[in-house]
């Protein structure tokens, strides 16, 4: 979803209205996917909730998962909002079948007409078209609040979860993938691992690149950032600077970092949908032979 302005996108709602899982879950070719419409939250507002589940999940009872909260949950899994989908799932199921990574358990949460407000870690202001001035962000930690205090415990109940920070990642592109480095900073004793996929570096002056300077030490967080040579002379150079300023505080590329450079990549779901198998190999890839 582009970020290439401050005002919000359009964002399709559901009409739901209950937290309680669906009886039907959709299949996916071989995990399964359990909605949970409108999911009851009180910090923010009530919002569309997906969530993958691994092949085997329903066989291995006694097996715990790591899971992955990706924001702009609607283009998660199939078509979304943006007439395309990341196809998580799918790609999940071919390589957890070909044992190339880990099975995991993946929450979509969706957005809302609140997106860049939640999204983002501060307020700032600009000028509309008829030259008046307008402000908004700044909800980043109250979002955060939802995932700490209501979704993932939640998650943590209902499914079988590993509960911890190694096992625990954020995940989104654009302002999605701003927040969940926000996040993983704030909270690195509950996050382990990020995919910051095209995130908007430039927000509020960059404001989180200061963030990281700030940092006293290296936190233990993996991140996997990335961005599409098509999006945008500033975009690239944001992406960059994102990875130099993680690398200046002591992360180290080849291994608790990753930086992806897509040739001809875009600011859309196809060109994040076709980095999925990178992302989930980086973060849960298992040993090879």
């Amino acid at each position: 979803m582009p970020d290439n302005a401050p005002p919000d996108p359009v964002v399709v709602e559901s009409a739901a209205r209950t937290g309680r899982p669906d009886l039907h879950p959709q299949q996916s070719r071989t995990g399964t996917i359990h909605s949970h419409p409108a999911f009851p939250a009180r910090i923010v507002a009530p919002r569309d909730v997906r969530v993958y589940l691994p092949p085997g999940y329903e066989r291995q009872i006694t097996a715990r998962y790591p899971v992955l909260y990706l924001q702009d949950g609607q283009n998660v899994f199939e078509t979304g909002d943006m007439g395309a989908g990341w196809r998580v799932n799918e790609t999940a199921d071919a390589l957890i079948e070909a044992g190339q990574i880990e099975p995991l358990i993946v929450v979509a949460v969706t957005n809302t007409r609140a997106r860049r407000d939640e999204y983002t870690p501060t307020a700032i202001e600009w000028t509309v078209a008829d030259g008046s001035i307008s402000k908004g962000g700044g909800k980043a930690d109250l979002y955060g609040r939802f995932l700490i205090e209501e979704l993932k415990p939640f998650i943590d109940r209902t499914y079988r979860t590993r509960s911890d920070a190694a096992s625990t990642a954020l995940g989104g592109a654009s302002l999605g993938g701003l927040v969940s480095v926000w996040l993983a900073l704030q909270h690195p004793e509950l996050f382990g691992g990020v995919l910051a996929v095209s995130p908007t570096v430039w927000w509020d002056n960059s404001v989180i690149l200061t963030k990281i300077a700030a940092l006293p030490r290296t936190a233990p967080v993996r991140f996997w950032v990335d961005i599409g040579t098509r999006e945008g002379e500033n975009a690239v150079s944001g992406a960059r600077r994102l990875r130099n300023a993680l690398v200046a505080k002591g992360w180290r590329p080849g291994t608790d970092l990753e930086y992806v450079e897509q040739e001809g990549g875009r600011h859309d779901e196809i060109s994040w949908g076709s980095r999925v198998e990178g992302m989930l190999s980086f973060l849960y890839g298992t040993p090879k032979v």
